[in-house]
């Protein structure tokens, strides 16, 4: 039979096709070209839920289905170290063109550097799949750091912890919108110096002294991509401690405005939380498409 034409198929039908797949037979579609990876990323949204495990010592993927009947593993592997074998093969993953052995369960791939492998591994997954991020206590702090310079690329972070975890995520990079959900080891500090648009935190230690200072940093230029902000804690409470000169009560529902003019933000309260939607004038907002990115830290 001559070759099927995959990419002329009308796009709901090729959805259909990738929905078709399992996890390993994506996988090796999505490698093959970089016109075919667009489109299976492309059907992101339709396509299965999967849970990927990262061995940060190993170098090695594991993406499996909840149930983990469907499985497949990427093995990264140093190009200095792989002997030239005619079963290997060119293929695109992460717009990086690299060498790569395929067996029925798994791929070998080979980079320059085990962290460029990694990395771009995991990217190409994200833009594949809905996935979650698993990791192991010993793994967790080193896959951090390897992920943390690059998150510019990820386009919603997650981060959910437990409260005896022990393991207080320092960023040097930012993703496009954050959300924490127990957010009690972020510091004001590290706070001020986020520049994602959205920024929601759950479970803060951060209390009416902190809101002041955020909402006074903005005012002054401060934040300059943030669209929308919420704050969740105990500590923010409707005190004697005033927030721009104002209680919780009288914060609630006003409008606030950049000192040079060029953004107004409305504020919301309520006992425990605050809300701000900011409205750019001139600025319109753009809409963003990237990596979405769980990270589970026990």
């Amino acid at each position: 039979m001559p070759p099927f034409p995959l990419l002329r198929l009308p796009r709901l039908v090729l959805f259909d096709v990738f929905k078709s797949l399992n996890i390993g037979e994506k996988i090796k579609l999505s490698i093959c070209s970089k016109k075919l990876s667009t489109q299976i990323n492309n059907a992101r949204l339709y396509s299965q839920k999967v849970i990927v495990d990262l061995d940060c010592i190993n170098y090695k993927i594991r993406v499996h289905s909840e149930n983990k009947k469907d499985t497949f593993e990427i093995s990264i592997y140093s190009d200095s170290w792989r002997s030239h074998n005619s079963n290997d093969q060119q293929f695109s993953i992460a717009g990086c063109t690299i060498r790569v052995i395929p067996i029925p369960t798994r791929i070998k791939t080979f980079w320059k550097n085990y962290r460029e492998g990694y990395l771009s591994a995991i990217q190409h997954l994200l833009k594949m799949f809905q996935c979650k991020i698993s990791t192991d206590i010993e793994n967790r702090e080193l896959l951090w750091n390897q992920i943390s310079s690059s998150l510019e690329s990820v386009e919603d972070l997650n981060i959910s912890t437990t409260v005896n975890a022990g393991f207080k995520p320092v960023f040097t990079s930012w993703s496009q919108k954050i959300y924490i959900s127990d957010s009690y080891w972020l510091t004001l500090e590290s706070l001020l110096a986020c520049t994602c648009t959205t920024i929601r935190l759950e479970e803060s230690r951060l209390g009416n002294k902190d809101l002041d200072v955020i909402l006074r940093n903005w005012k002054v230029g401060g934040f300059p991509n943030l669209e929308y902000l919420k704050i969740h804690g105990e500590s923010i409470t409707n005190n004697r401690t005033k927030i721009l000169g104002m209680n919780l009560e009288e914060l609630n529902g006003s409008g606030i405005q950049t000192d040079d003019g060029s953004k107004k933000a409305i504020i919301i309260t309520d006992y425990g939380s605050i809300e701000m939607s900011v409205i750019s004038f001139g600025n319109p907002r753009h809409t963003l498409r990237g990596i979405y990115f769980t990270i589970r830290i026990y």
